[in-house]
């Protein structure tokens, strides 16, 4: 389910739930003056719940709270647009600082609106429970390890000292290893002469571009439109690490995409 527990009057009010709650309202209702999607409960937000209630769920006795598989919140998803917007991808990735959202958003409009790995609802709904689990909903664009651990690694391509260090996890989904990192720079007419140019791979435009590029490279949209979860996340992390986790980005992304 897209919430684990109740949401407004009364509820239990985890800031993730509520993100999901506020997104939909929002884009249920289109009110002159949005709630901030912030995760924090208040007057305001239960007052919305409470309209929305009144009018589009037609209770006569609104209690101002929406349960997980309660008819408010079928309502909510059944008057949802399957469009992408800075509040879904607010409610996708509960712990985003809204500065990340409002950097990311753009960058990954553009992309889902061409014809490419995300122009599909559900491609996309896919592409981001894989990224939000891998950088941990936007936080994180360069693998935390020292990169130590891929030295010597002659499968990806590290075959000069220092190179694991160098060529260490990076983007939204953590590309490792000098022969990927190339073969991406080459795609993306990257000049390798300067020394510090995989570092470029941690900055918003290039940590998605990159992982565009992966997911293209790697044919995941043809997985994606086939929902499965389990072949994409074995590709992308060549086991199922996370994977409870990654459902549960799929499941927020779907609610409002597919």
């Amino acid at each position: 389910m897209c919430i684990q527990c109740s949401v407004g009057a009364d509820g239990v009010n985890m800031k993730s739930d509520v993100r999901i709650v506020q997104a939909a309202l929002n884009q249920a209702l289109k009110p002159d003056k949005p709630l901030v999607v912030d995760g924090l409960i208040g007057p305001a937000t239960i007052s919305v719940i409470d309209a929305f209630q009144r009018g589009a769920v037609g209770l006569n006795r609104p209690d101002g709270r929406v349960d997980p598989n309660g008819r408010t919140l079928r309502a909510l998803k059944g008057l949802q647009p399957k469009v992408f917007s800075g509040d879904c991808l607010a409610a996708v990735m509960p712990t985003a600082p809204l500065a990340r959202i409002e950097t990311y958003f753009p960058l990954m409009s553009d992309a889902s609106e061409q014809d490419g790995p995300i122009s599909s609802p559900r491609r996309l709904a896919h592409f981001l429970a894989q990224i939000g689990h891998e950088s941990l909903s936007l936080h994180y664009t360069e693998e935390l390890a020292s990169g130590e651990a891929y030295e010597g690694r002659a499968d990806l391509g590290n075959t000069e000292p220092g190179d694991g260090v160098r060529f260490k996890g990076r983007g939204l989904i953590q590309l490792t290893g000098r022969y990927n990192y190339e073969k991406y720079a080459a795609y993306a007419g990257i000049d390798t002469t300067d020394p510090d140019w995989p570092e470029l791979l941690s900055t918003p435009e290039h940590a998605l571009k990159v992982s565009l590029w992966f997911w293209q490279t790697r044919q995941l949209e043809e997985r994606a439109d086939h929902d499965d979860l389990l072949g994409i996340t074995r590709r992308v992390n060549g086991g199922y690490n996370g994977l409870s986790d990654r459902q549960s980005y799929l499941q927020r992304a779907k609610f409002f995409l597919d």
